[in-house]
């Protein structure tokens, strides 16, 4: 099965859709918004992601009062989400800038308000964020809207990812294997869940998000089938904020995209053939012919 994003079919027989999660990498500044944009469209991406909340909504209430330092001062986790929040307004300048690069745009709604946000900035997708595959309500208001949606399956059981599956339906159903640890070290990925998912969610596109350093584990997704790669991207993993350690800098990014469609050539058809390459050192090998 294929699930079309904008113009682009995603499916096992399809080129690799790779995301560049800018999530709240862009500490609520539109200008380094629009410069990750610009390492996303450079690297050869096909998307950008963001993350929109109602704080209100999405801040869960033992957390609203803890208090964190942030460039701009000490502030409630409340006050924060807030202060990294764009508006409506700033999301469509952002949308446009996307688009303008050649990039679908699309974010992860926390909560009900926020997918009715998106809905008038007119997203081409909808990404369920991993810690929002329980929230029924969200799941029920995304389905209603017949975007495509791609669901990353991190901290959830399989039950709870059939539940949300039977909410969203397969017919637009992108998944995501995904492990929520910021990093991920190497013995959490357990990228063999590709294969389960694609067997237990029979022609729903898996794909893979990833939290890890580097690039190996994500190439070897795409070794393993994933038909979507979504990495964090940042200009400098040392940049304040809770995501940027777990992201690609524009190089790693840039070499990401080149090393997804160098495998995606190499894993070929499947069919044993003799390539025309072989011939000459065959001529001059084999001493016995067939």
């Amino acid at each position: 099965m294929t699930v079309s994003i904008a113009s682009r079919l995603i499916g096992d027989d399809h080129p690799v859709y790779v995301i560049g999660e800018i999530g709240l990498n862009h500490n609520g500044d539109v200008e380094l918004a629009m410069r990750l944009i610009d390492v996303a469209a450079e690297a050869g991406a096909d998307a950008v992601k963001f993350q929109k909340r109602t704080p209100e909504i999405a801040t869960p209430e033992h957390m609203r009062d803890t208090l964190r330092e942030t460039p701009w001062g000490t502030m409630t986790y409340l006050d924060y989400r807030y202060r990294v929040e764009f508006s409506p307004e700033q999301y469509r300048q952002i949308g446009d800038y996307a688009a303008s690069r050649g990039l679908d745009w699309f974010a992860s709604p926390w909560d009900v308000p926020s997918v009715d946000v998106l809905e008038e900035l007119d997203v081409v997708a909808h990404k369920i964020a991993s810690a929002s595959v329980t929230d029924i309500e969200l799941l029920e208001r995304v389905a209603g809207t017949g975007k495509p949606v791609i669901l990353s399956t991190g901290m959830s059981t399989l039950d709870e990812i059939d539940r949300a599956v039977e909410t969203l339906g397969t017919e637009r159903l992108i998944m995501l294997h995904a492990t929520s640890t910021y990093p991920m070290p190497a013995e959490e990925a357990n990228l063999r869940t590709i294969a389960t998912l694609r067997e237990r969610y029979a022609g729903v596109p898996i794909g893979y998000s990833g939290h890890e350093r580097g690039l190996q584990i994500s190439l070897a997704a795409v070794a393993l089938g994933a038909c979507v790669v979504e990495r964090h991207i940042t200009l400098d993993r040392t940049m304040w904020g809770s995501d940027h350690a777990a992201s690609l800098e524009p190089q790693g990014f840039e070499h990401l995209v080149r090393d997804i469609r160098i495998i995606e050539s190499a894993l070929g058809d499947g069919v044993k053939r003799v390539f025309p390459g072989e011939e000459a050192p065959k001529a001059k090998l084999r001493r016995v012919l067939a």
